[in-house]
């Protein structure tokens, strides 16, 4: 039973290659988890006693913990999403015209439109019987392509832009002939080795074929789909395992909180605005909700997600003295309207577990005519009164299907994890 972390770069595009879709990557962080001695239990069983170390993966949400020899008096906690920006097939995907057979798709989240065309897309996600069954399908072949219109019928696309209809230009193409209604449902049944009457329903979305890879002539960057934010969720589990027991605080407890639905708001069940990581906290504490919360005013999160690296082709949308760079290290994200829940205190504890870490760090600020994107760090901040800071790995191609960063950046930000458990 293997139980040691792997902060290599290729143990990286092990779990990015596996994470095509958040099941498939909660699915992927478990078994991390569960090899390194971590017990699983679920939602079912927090008032039974839980275990010292353990963890509940439910669907795209993963949590996982261990505590202390004593008492809980306060949480460190580590806070990521595994969701990405994707086309989701609809419930009734089958449609096409001319002899084209199309899947009809749902954009979720911000995607950068123009990054999903002319790629070779596979399918994965869950699907759930009519008994109640949870199955995972993921079919890594040539699935579906979205053809862009050739440039002899468009000749001023270049100089105008490219212009997607989100509903009419982003269907991708899966076959020829007339479709069928039902026809994408009894493929996933074949699948899944079922019937496609035993289908009720399904979570499933296209993925770009391309394994993670290093680039460049000297190999320090790392492509791949998904690098947000699964470089977090990442550098969360394997930081977790890193830090062993022994390392520990005596009264703190780690966490680690992979949350879904973070691009589209965060407002679910599985998502940060949801109530379960509140529930783990309580149930690991089991004492007072005075107590409680006074535990929770002592504690300290960070919200680990991907930053903006200065991009060569574009220096003038970065705020001239806050410019992140590939392979220097994690990157602080400040924003004083709040768009990120950093502050004075908890960036200081977070730089100081730099320094002990022996990691270098960068800060990140935007422009004031560039407003920023958010995070789940303001959200779990506001939901549980912990002081929380941003953070994360320098990427460019933010919310394409196919991203870059450092190739020696995820590993310090897993180290950092690692050290900010060990208190």
């Amino acid at each position: 039973m293997n139980k040691e972390s792997d902060l290599s770069v290729e143990g990286l595009m092990r779990h990015l290659n596996a994470s095509v879709s958040t099941a498939h990557s909660v699915e992927y962080s478990a078994t991390r988890l569960r090899d390194a001695g971590l017990i699983e239990t679920s939602f079912n069983h927090l008032n039974e006693g839980l275990p010292a170390a353990g963890f509940i993966a439910d669907a795209g949400l993963l949590l996982a913990w261990r505590l202390p020899q004593q008492k809980v008096r306060q949480f460190r906690i580590v806070g990521a999403h595994t969701d990405s920006p994707c086309l989701k097939i609809k419930p009734l995907p089958d449609s096409g015209s001319f002899g084209w057979k199309q899947i009809g798709v749902e954009v979720y989240g911000g995607i950068l439109n123009n990054s999903w065309l002319d790629r070779d897309l596979g399918l994965a996600g869950r699907v759930v019987l009519t008994d109640g069954t949870v199955k995972k399908v993921r079919v890594d072949q040539a699935i579906a392509r979205i053809p862009q219109l050739a440039l002899h019928l468009d000749r001023e696309v270049n100089d105008r832009g490219l212009v997607l209809d989100r509903q009419v230009h982003l269907a991708p193409i899966w076959g020829l002939g007339q479709y069928q209604p039902g026809e994408f449902a009894e493929f996933i049944a074949e699948q899944i080795s079922t019937s496609v009457n035993d289908i009720s329903f399904w979570d499933i979305a296209l993925f770009d074929l391309n394994p993670a890879s290093l680039l460049g002539h000297d190999q320090s960057l790392l492509t791949s789909g998904r690098l947000d934010n699964q470089v977090s969720c990442w550098a969360a589990a394997e930081g977790l395992i890193a830090a062993s027991a022994s390392e520990q605080s005596i009264d703190t407890a780690s966490v680690i909180a992979l949350f879904d639905h973070e691009e589209v708001g965060s407002e679910s069940t599985h998502g940060a605005s949801g109530p379960r990581l509140a529930w783990l906290l309580e149930a690991l504490h089991g004492s007072t909700r005075t107590e409680f919360h006074e535990a929770l005013s002592r504690s300290h999160c960070i919200s680990a997600d991907n930053a903006h690296a200065i991009h060569p082709n574009y220096p003038d949308r970065h705020e001239p003295a806050h410019r992140p760079a590939p392979n220097l290290g994690p990157v602080l994200k400040v924003n004083a309207n709040q768009r990120y829940a950093t502050s004075a205190e908890s960036a200081a504890l977070f730089l100081q577990t730099c320094d002990r870490a022996g990691v270098p760090h960068q800060v990140f600020a935007s422009k004031n005519s560039m407003p920023c994107g958010s995070t789940i760090g303001p959200i779990t901040s506001t939901q549980l009164g912990i002081p929380t800071v941003d953070v994360g790995v320098a990427q460019l191609s933010m919310h394409s299907a196919r991203e870059l960063c450092g190739a020696k950046d995820p590993a310090m930000l897993a180290k950092v994890v690692a050290q900010y458990f060990a208190v």
